[in-house]
């Protein structure tokens, strides 16, 4: 049985009631309360506060504060005027009915804003996905125009690169005619003088004994004609080694050469990803050629995607993995930059001077990758074997060192030295 509470206190002005409820110093979070236009109760357990109003009250309107001991209830009048009481004396059937009245209008009420509750968080949620597929689809946009514009920036390279060629064709070919001319036209005066020297006739010798014996000084005889002009050509041993030959490794030179001839020859042109693509576009060095100005200008996925095709295209080119790796790098995928590297540098075998560039920055790339991974011995290995390759180059003396101090414990011990 619930304590009735009867300390309240209410005052009153032509349109408002003001009522102060006690809260016996139970929790704010345990009052429960039930307003209506004839009907308030505030529950507090074990102590329960109910007035059944002598005129109707504004419930839309009505406020209720409740903090620090009390519950303070501001209750604007439907009709103006001074009440006599706050709460008239009825029988409990009537008191009854109002409060079940009270409770089922206060549960509709309920309801009613669980399901404007409801109705609005499933439009938050509707606009939430109208508006994430209306940015898809701009990315998507977006993506496109991006793709087009590149694919258009291809096309006219692509058109630049054959007019390129087509002009340099032409300028060769017309180099090759004046040669030939020039070459025809000396061989004629070449003929021409050799004949006049065959028709040129020589001194009498009788004539000379006669003016001997006559004791007359005769001119000295006309001296021949200068020779011809001639062209003498020069073949020198061809050699693709910037090396001498008394200085090259001739097996090795000629495995590397034989190794860089396969590759250039082995292309797979069955993929059926291959079949949109023009003759140019299956060429693996004009894939790689747009993925060097990809990654040049900072687009790594896009370089990456041209690597990708043209080492399908061709896995026997070590520039590709090589290249692939850089842009694993820039991308932080350190583990397959470790994997490109080193299969550049199995393909980059035969050491010979003509890959030496290319076997430095293999080691140099896989280290890089050693090292941010901190597996810092294996990077030091890696960039020790690039120094023997290229020992004069100072900002790889660096590196090595700075390395070298992290694995003695003598250098920086952050996890990513800024040297890499």
């Amino acid at each position: 049985m619930p304590l009735l509470v009867t300390d309240h206190t209410w005052t009153q002005t032509e349109s408002t009631v003001f009522l102060r409820v006690p809260l016996k110093a139970v929790k704010p979070a345990r009052v429960d309360v039930v307003c209506t236009e004839e009907y308030l109760k505030v529950s507090f357990p074990p102590f329960l506060f109910e007035a059944f109003f002598s005129e109707p009250i504004d419930e839309e309107k009505s406020e209720a504060k409740i903090g620090n001991g009390v519950a303070l209830f501001t209750l604007p009048k439907q009709r103006a005027g001074l009440w006599e009481q706050l709460s008239v004396n009825i029988g409990k059937d009537k008191q009854r009915e109002i409060r079940e009245g009270a409770l089922i209008k206060a549960q509709k009420k309920d309801m009613e804003k669980e399901e404007m509750k409801a109705l609005r968080i499933q439009q938050e949620r509707k606009y939430t996905l109208e508006t994430m597929m209306k940015m898809e689809e701009e990315e998507r946009a977006r993506i496109q125009r991006m793709k087009d514009e590149e694919c258009a920036r291809a096309v006219k390279e692509l058109e630049a690169w054959k007019e390129k060629k087509r002009v340099e064709e032409e300028e060769e070919e017309a180099r090759q005619r004046k040669q030939e001319v020039a070459a025809k036209e000396t061989e004629q005066i070449r003929q021409h003088r050799k004949a006049a020297k065959v028709l040129t006739p020589g001194p009498n010798p009788s004539r000379a004994e006669g003016e001997k014996s006559s004791g007359k000084k005769s001119k000295q005889a006309a001296l021949p004609a200068p020779r011809s002009a001639g062209c003498i050509k020069v073949s020198f041993t061809p050699r693709v080694f910037p090396t001498p030959s008394r200085e090259s490794c001739i097996p090795e030179e000629e495995e590397w050469l034989r190794k860089q001839a396969e590759a250039r020859r082995e292309a797979n042109a069955d993929l059926a990803e291959l079949d949109d693509l023009t003759e140019e576009e299956k060429n693996p060095d004009w894939l790689k050629d747009k993925g060097d100005k990809f990654f040049s200008v900072g687009n790594y996925h896009a370089a990456r995607n041209a690597y990708n095709l043209a080492i399908k295209l061709n896995r026997r080119i070590p520039a590709l993995f090589s290249n692939r790796a850089a842009c694993h790098l820039k991308l932080r995928n350190l583990h397959k930059a470790i994997e490109d590297s080193s299969q550049a540098l199995e393909l980059l075998t035969p050491a010979v001077c003509g890959n030496a560039a290319a076997r430095m920055k293999a080691h140099v790339r896989r280290g890089t990758a050693f090292c941010q991974l901190q597996l810092y011995v294996e990077g030091l290995l890696d960039y020790q074997a690039a120094l023997k390759i290229d020992p004069h180059n100072q900002a790889l003396q660096a590196d090595t060192q700075k390395i070298r101090e992290i694995v003695q414990g003598t250098g920086p011990s952050s996890k990513s030295p800024t040297v890499f």
